[in-house]
C-alpha cells in the first residue's frame, strides 16, 4: 500500500511539471502534438526509471560506502547523459519517424531537471530501491500524462479563434497554469 501511495503522490498530487515545476522546457517544446508528446513520455519513463534505479544503488553502494555522498550531483548527471545517450540510439535504430519528430527535445531530457530533480529526491527521502523505481516511475507517469493531456489541448486550441495577445506562449501557459489548478485538486488524495 505504500508503494501505491508513492507512485500516486508522484504522479498526481506532486507531479513533476504541474506541481514542482520541474521539465518545463520539454513540457512547453514537445507538447504540439499528441503523438510527439506520447514519443517524449515514453521515453522520459524509460529514462527516469531506469535513472532511479541506477542512480540508487551506485548512490547506496558507492558513494555511501566511500563516503564521497557530495559527488551525487556530478554522478547523477553523467547516469542521467549516459542513459540519455542509449534512448537515442535505440530510437534511431527503431523508431526513426519519433526520434526526428522529436529533434533538438531528446538530447534535451539531458539537461531535464525532472530527471536529476527524482533522482535528488529519493536520496532526500531516503527511498529503498523498490521506493526509488516506483517514484520515478509514478513521477515519469506523471509528466507523460502531462505533457499528453497539454498536447490535446494545444491541439484543440489551434482552431480557436485567440486574440493576437494570446497566441503562442501566452495561451499555453495560461493552459498550464489551469491545468496546474486542476492538478492541485489531487492533494486531498493523500494525506
Amino acid at each position: 500500500m505504500n508503494l501505491f501511495l508513492i507512485a500516486v503522490s508522484a504522479a498526481l498530487v506532486n507531479n513533476v511539471v504541474l506541481s514542482q515545476f520541474l521539465g518545463l522546457c520539454p513540457f512547453i517544446g514537445v507538447s504540439k502534438k499528441v503523438d510527439t508528446a506520447a514519443g517524449m513520455g515514453g521515453a522520459v519513463i524509460f529514462v527516469i526509471t531506469i535513472a532511479s534505479a541506477v542512480t540508487n544503488i551506485i548512490y547506496s553502494q558507492i558513494l555511501v560506502r566511500f563516503d564521497v555522498t557530495y559527488l551525487q550531483t556530478i554522478v547523477f548527471i553523467l547516469v542521467i547523459a549516459a542513459l540519455v545517450q542509449f534512448v537515442e540510439m535505440v530510437l534511431k535504430k527503431l523508431m526513426p519517424p519519433l526520434y526526428k519528430a522529436l529533434g533538438v527535445y531528446l538530447p534535451l531530457i539531458t539537461t531535464n531537471c525532472a530527471v536529476l530533480g527524482v533522482a535528488l529526491l529519493n536520496v532526500q527521502k531516503s527511498y529503498g530501491f523498490v521506493a526509488s523505481v516506483i517514484n520515478g516511475f509514478g513521477t515519469a507517469l506523471g509528466f507523460t500524462v502531462a505533457i499528453v493531456i497539454m498536447a490535446g489541448i494545444r491541439e484543440k486550441i489551434e482552431y480557436n479563434d485567440i486574440p493576437e495577445s494570446f497566441k503562442g506562449t501566452p495561451i499555453v501557459l495560461l493552459t498550464a497554469g489551469l491545468m496546474a489548478m486542476a492538478f492541485f485538486g489531487f492533494s486531498g488524495l493523500i494525506k
